[in-house]
């Protein structure tokens, strides 16, 4: 049997909660900030009326996920707490990974992604990928890149930094161009998860080729 998204309401929720995120929440910001959140919203509310393919994958954890209760209690206390209570309804039935053929040791215990939407699903779709980033305390991800990619990343729950320029609470959203290389930094005590929106060539968001920019010791923030 074939499921499409509409099968699924617990999905439709969650991509309703990104559609407004980018449609209402973070207002202000540059032209540029403003033309990506505006193609992120137009695409996903076209995905979400062409009703794609739903393609369970294999529900999988990583070591970080131990931190994500405590997130989405976080993100219940926020303005983004209808968002949080959306991905506890699938939290069971996401794909947790990292996204490199290699991974420092400490960062494969302290750092994992899932996609949501995106060319290998679960909903599938090729112009456009969602997903969740989530990060134990005090975590420091180095920088990274992913050629021909436009990403943006909104803070769900818990405070960070990306290269030591401010510290961003929910709600804030964060644009990085395809030839920047962010580095993120998390705060001392509590977990941080982070929702991200990935526009390009359908060619590479279907093989990003991630790439780890530096590979010194791992810092610790403060």
């Amino acid at each position: 049997m074939v499921y499409r998204l509409l099968d699924c309401p617990d999905w439709v929720y969650l991509l309703r909660e990104f559609e407004n995120l980018y449609r209402f929440g973070s207002y202000g910001g540059s032209k540029a900030i403003r033309s990506h959140r505006r193609r992120v919203r137009e695409t996903l509310s076209a995905l979400i009326a062409s009703n794609p393919e739903f393609a369970a994958r294999e529900a999988v954890n990583k070591p970080v996920v131990a931190h994500l209760a405590r997130a989405m209690d976080l993100g219940e206390r926020n303005v983004l707490k209808g968002f949080s209570r959306a991905l506890g309804r699938v939290a069971d039935q996401l794909t947790w990974e990292y996204g490199y053929s290699r991974v420092p040791r400490s960062l494969a215990q302290r750092y994992a992604y899932c996609e949501i939407l995106g060319p290998r699903g679960p909903i599938l779709a090729h112009p456009l990928i969602l997903g969740f980033v989530l990060f134990a305390p005090n975590t420091t991800y180095p920088q990274h890149s992913h050629k021909d990619i436009e990403e943006s990343y909104v803070s769900v729950a818990g405070a960070w930094s990306e290269n030591d320029a401010a510290v961003y609470a929910p709600g804030s959203l964060i644009l990085n161009r395809a030839d920047q290389e962010p580095r993120i930094t998390t705060g001392e005590f509590d977990p941080c998860l982070l929702a991200y929106a990935w526009v390009g060539p359908e060619q590479r968001l279907a093989a990003p080729g991630m790439k780890l920019s530096s590979t010194k010791k791992e810092r610790r923030s403060v």
